[in-house]
């Protein structure tokens, strides 16, 4: 069992940058694959990111690429997104996630909410 909580979410200019954490309980964190999804009012979630167990292999939407960047550290158990030259379609609940694979988690957090205005 993995619990997630995310937070450095928040209210931003376009072009400014935020940077996401994700603390994660349990014993099985450095085992699991984490990542980030979005879902923006009216649209289904999506997937945005995500890093392998070691944190040597990332993955990005392309939507997302170049500008934001995931890493992990597992001594600490958490997941960081630094999302930078933020847009505002990039507004969306953010939801950090854990699983077997880079983009079918088990585990998700409640979310945090990122507002980008023009």
């Amino acid at each position: 069992q993995v619990q997630l909580v995310e937070s450095g979410g928040g209210v931003v200019q376009a072009g400014d940058s935020l940077r996401l954490s994700c603390a994660a309980s349990g014993r099985t964190f450095s085992s699991q694959f984490m990542g980030w999804f979005r879902q923006a009012p009216g649209k289904e979630r999506e997937f945005v990111s995500a890093v392998s167990q070691s944190g040597s292999r990332t993955y990005y939407a392309d939507s997302v690429k170049g500008r934001f960047t995931i890493s992990r550290d597992n001594a600490k158990n958490t997941v960081y997104l630094q999302m930078n030259s933020l847009k505002p379609e990039d507004t969306a609940v953010y939801y950090c996630a854990a699983g077997p694979l880079p983009r079918i988690p088990d585990y998700w957090g409640q979310g945090t909410q990122v507002t980008v205005s023009s």
